[in-house]
Order: structure tokens, then C-alpha cells, then sequence
């Protein structure tokens, strides 16, 4: 992440609320896309790991790191790391944001376009 971009300064509560809004926003997707007969993903969460598991055995798990204030998401195209700065998830090396990742690395492994959208807080 470039230094003219600084990671803002989150208090450990506004953290924990974005994390949430985050995680809930992706298993509402999922649920969606279920509902609609999209894709078959199915998630399952465990505080704060949101574990998506796809039709060909492939899955992406996406992380809170609340020490560190970052999200991380681990996908067969890498693993990523994400601060949040100016309202955005960003990729700590490339600041990339969190959704476009997300959406990319969904899609690859569904084997159709996929679209995460980042929650309304």
C-alpha cells in the first residue's frame, strides 16, 4: 500500500462493525444467489472466518485479522490482505479493492461472473 493512502484509524468497535457488515454482506450474496438458482456456494461462518465452499470442491475463505485491523481472503489465485482506507478494503500491496478481488477469484472458481458488492452501512 502506497504511504499516500494511510490505512485509516479505526476504534476496535468500528472495526468489528465494518467486519461484520462485511462478512454478513457476502453470506447474504450467497444466499441470494442460492435463492435464484445463480450458483451453488455454501458458506459457513465461524466468528470471524466466512469459509465459501463451491460446487468443484474449491473454496475461498475470507479472515478478520482485528489485531492487525486487516481482512484477509485466501483464494487458488493467492492470498490477499486488505487495510481499510478512505471507506474502502484495500489490498495492503496493490490497493486493489476488496470486492473486485473477491468477485474475480468467485468467479474463477464458479466458472461464471460473479459480483460482490461492498455492504451499505
Amino acid at each position: 500500500m502506497s504511504t499516500a493512502t494511510p490505512a485509516s484509524a479505526l476504534s476496535d468497535a468500528d472495526y468489528q462493525a465494518l467486519t461484520r457488515a462485511v462478512l454478513g454482506g457476502i453470506e447474504l450474496q450467497v444466499d441470494r444467489w442460492l435463492q435464484d438458482d445463480v450458483v451453488d456456494i455454501d458458506a459457513a461462518r465461524t466468528g470471524g472466518l466466512l469459509e465459501l465452499s463451491f460446487p468443484n470442491g474449491s473454496k475461498i475463505v475470507v479472515n478478520t485479522q482485528p489485531p492487525l485491523q486487516e481482512i484477509w481472503l485466501a483464494a487458488r489465485s493467492g492470498g490477499f490482505h486488505y487495510r481499510h482506507v478512505a471507506g474502502t478494503w484495500c489490498d495492503t500491496k496493490t490497493e486493489e479493492d476488496f470486492f473486485v478481488t473477491l468477485s474475480r477469484c468467485a468467479s474463477e472458481q464458479a466458472g461464471r461472473p460473479l459480483n460482490f458488492a461492498p455492504p451499505t452501512i
